[in-house]
């Protein structure tokens, strides 16, 4: 199993409507792995990207894998996954350890101490550090530094930035994967996984907001000077559009969905225009006016959230690289003039990169997300520095060993 595992790398998106799973074939000698299985299934049993019913997330991420393997003809037992949520907590810290005598060389013990310093205290017990970020150092004085390993001092800073969740919720998603006999290898932000694709670096280390538009949550991850600086979950999203369209066009979702995807636009047109929906054998009329006006509201709504976090942030209007949008809800006709009008910021729709072979519909927005993951399994399970990332193993991050002994059943 060992072998095989080395020669695979496995992303699953457990997304609030839909769960998606990619498989990669990483080629021996680049490195790059080439797509070989997608699979996407329905989910149900989840509410602005956290589990309220275990069952629901399993038997989707059971039919997603299902597909994938078949595909792929391989079969999965660990793979890295996405954690959503609005629980999701952007945190600074920063510390302080003295690390011996003038000549001490800082090791990796040193920077896993100064990270427990330098989160101790500053996390509620109820949450799990997801990843510690740091974003500079300071030895004896010496400012900026981005790694100090193996360079000599006695007094060691950390300015970092944590991200955090909501235990229980991060117990919930390992029991769903669990029960569907994965273990997973890492657990990342979905909007983190979804910038893994889609950015690149010098947008990076410019400054650039991702936003991930997905059925229930936005998620947004602001990156600066090569490293995420800010992370956020709003809890609206596609569904919030689709279910406004159904209700201010008295139609049913189905329809409301169809009209969204086919016939809805985030610009509103100067011209209405009449357009027809065949569905169940009957034709149901609208008028693009009403449906723009409909659109329009919720994504002001979106946009608003989106700018607050971003103010929040200290980054509002501020990011040379601008903003890029996934999701889903990225497939919007004028999405990414609405968000340069909105946000004040360049704007466009991400396409995924990092990877061989195609397959039907990888390069739609919605699935940014799931090559993120599968991106980031194929470097070694994720990118927290503190993981013990053996993939016989399925440990997580730091505490979550006991869980991932009861967690590490192989997919029958």
């Amino acid at each position: 199993m060992q072998e095989a595992s080395s020669k695979y790398a496995v992303g699953i998106d457990i997304g609030t409507t839909t769960v998606r799973c990619v498989v990669g074939h990483i080629d021996g000698t680049t490195g790059v792995p080439t797509i070989v299985g997608v699979g996407s299934a329905p989910n149900s049993g989840m509410r602005k990207g956290t589990v309220v019913n275990l069952t629901g997330p399993a038997q989707a991420i059971d039919d997603a894998l299902g597909e994938a393997e078949r595909m792929s003809g391989y079969q999965v037992d660990a793979a890295t996954i996405s954690i959503n949520g609005a629980h999701i907590l952007s945190t600074h810290a920063d510390g302080m350890i003295a690390v011996g005598s003038a000549n001490h060389e800082i090791t990796d013990e040193d920077i896993a101490r100064i990270e427990e310093v330098a989160t101790l205290g500053k996390i509620p017990a109820n949450r799990e550090i997801l990843e510690v970020i740091p974003h500079a150092y300071k030895l004896d004085g010496q400012d900026n530094i981005k790694n100090p390993i193996g360079m000599t001092g006695t007094r060691l800073e950390i300015d970092a930035h944590v991200v955090s969740v909501l235990a229980p919720h991060l117990t919930n998603l390992q029991k769903a994967s669990e029960t569907a006999k994965v273990t997973p290898h890492s657990i990342i932000i979905a909007g983190v996984a979804a910038a893994r694709s889609v950015l690149s670096e010098q947008q990076i280390e410019n400054g650039v907001v991702l936003i991930d538009i997905g059925g229930a949550t936005t998620n947004v991850a602001i990156y600066e000077e090569g490293d995420l600086q800010f992370t956020a979950v709003i809890p609206i999203g596609g569904v919030n559009i689709t279910n406004d369209l159904a209700i201010g066009l008295k139609t049913d979702p189905e329809i409301a969905e169809k009209l969204k995807l086919e016939h809805a636009s985030a610009v509103s047109r100067k011209e209405s225009s009449g357009i027809s929906i065949k569905h169940s054998g009957e034709i149901h009329s609208f008028n693009t006016s009403e449906i723009d006006e409909i659109v329009e509201a919720r994504l002001e709504e979106i946009f608003e959230a989106v700018n607050h976090e971003l103010k929040r942030a200290g980054r509002a209007g501020k990011l040379p690289s601008g903003a890029v949008l996934t999701g889903g809800t990225a497939q919007l006709k004028g999405i990414a003039d609405y968000a340069k009008e909105s946000l004040g910021l360049a704007a466009r729709v991400g396409i995924a990169s990092g990877f061989g072979g195609v397959a039907d519909g990888i390069d739609k927005p919605q699935f940014a997300t799931v090559i993120g993951l599968m991106l980031i399994d194929a470097e070694g399970g994720g990118a927290t520095k503190h993981n013990e990332h053996s993939r016989g193993k399925g440990v997580i991050s730091k505490g979550f060993g006991a869980l991932s002994k009861l967690f590490g059943r192989s997919r029958a």
